[in-house]
């Protein structure tokens, strides 16, 4: 077995999704043999994201140390997460080394054309402290010729085997007769009130995750107006593992970010994805890309429907249609066009193995 030294460096910028993403990566190679040392620049949501077991195995590392106390693995790989610049006396003792270690920016997830293009492409450093050294860039994606998913091997195997009832139970969470569970994890959305009017047609539990729907929920709750058939169950923060089981077990996810957008693709349940918003617009194309992939073998009105409903979550509707109820397809009818869609992604090499195998080349 290759067990090279990995070292992933990550930036906590305004939210979990970077430690989320960082975090089962150096989990899942440190799983397969690997020496692996994350350096982070915050690493308290790792206390409630990470098992104690797996924090065994992965080395934290102070970000703010970094210069001092990094020196570069013989054979190693060192991963810039997200295009977070390494610090100038990391690259200086990388360039210094010999060999010099394996250079990887791992960048944001998208499902756009450029992804294909730019994957593996290299960035030879002509200056700096960083001169002659080589930056390779690392897309992750969802077809062939990209990086791949993060997807741990016997991970489907485990969602059929869970006992969802049973893990529910154990979480205090107990749906009445004929009640449908959703999960809730979003950013500021001023959508949620239309959402909310959109679920009343069957009586529903709002299972919501920490953060600002959170929040909006305990609002709406404190003012009387949560609509009726409406339950609302404020969680606890869950390691990724029940993040994982929680999204087994709703009937509709709704997510956000990078982190528990991948994870809703492997649940296999219908989920609408709350992407992050950018100051200039590019979300709206990178949303978009993303629908017209996975959407692609739905029928015509229920493409139509399933995009209608994840433009309005996320902002993108206009005229009348703005302030009105946000329409929720029918989840039955939905499944199996999700479950397709999930079945075309574990074709693809995962991208764990993909680095792995990006070390040969």
């Amino acid at each position: 077995m290759d067990s090279r030294a990995w070292d992933v460096f990550c930036r906590v910028i305004d939210n979990y999704g970077d430690a989320g993403v960082c975090w089962r990566l150096c989990r899942e190679l440190s799983r397969r043999g690997h020496q692996v040392r994350l350096w982070i620049d915050d690493a308290r949501p790792l206390q409630w994201m990470a098992a104690p077991s797996d924090l065994e195995f992965v080395q934290l590392m102070a970000w703010s140390e970094a210069e001092l106390r990094f020196e570069a693995q013989t054979g190693g790989v060192v991963i810039e997460a997200f295009g977070c610049e390494l610090p100038d006396g990391v690259k200086a003792r990388m360039a210094a080394a010999r060999p010099t270690p394996l250079w990887l920016n791992l960048e944001y997830l998208s499902a756009e054309d450029y992804v294909e293009r730019s994957h593996g492409l290299r960035s030879p450093q002509w200056q700096g402290p960083a001169a002659g050294l080589e930056k390779f860039f690392f897309y992750p994606g969802f077809t062939a010729r990209t990086g791949g998913l993060l997807r741990e091997p016997g991970l489907m195997e485990a969602r059929e085997a869970a006992d969802h009832e049973a893990w529910l139970r154990q979480q205090g969470i107990v749906r009445e007769p004929g009640e449908r569970l959703v999960t809730l994890f979003c950013y500021d959305n001023p959508a949620l009130p239309r959402l909310l009017q959109g679920l009343v047609g069957t009586p529903t539990l709002i299972l919501a995750c920490p953060g600002p729907g959170s929040r909006m929920l305990h609002e709406l709750q404190a003012a009387r107006a949560l609509p009726e058939r409406l339950r609302v169950q404020h969680l606890p923060f869950l390691s990724q593992d029940d993040f994982d089981r929680l999204l087994w077990a709703c009937d509709l996810n709704l997510v956000r970010g990078e982190d528990s957008f991948v994870r809703a693709q492997w649940a296999g349940r219908p989920f609408v994805w709350h992407i992050y918003p950018q100051d200039d617009g590019a979300h709206e194309a990178k949303l978009q890309a993303f629908m017209d992939r996975a959407f692609a073998g739905m029928a015509p009105d229920q493409r139509l429907a399933w995009q209608a409903l994840w433009r309005a979550w996320n902002g993108l509707d206009s005229g009348p249609e703005a302030s009105a109820p946000l329409q929720l397809p029918s989840l039955a009818a939905a499944t199996d066009a999700f479950l397709a869609w999930r079945s075309g992604l574990l074709t693809q090499v995962d991208l764990v193995t993909q680095l792995q195998g990006f070390l040969q080349r």
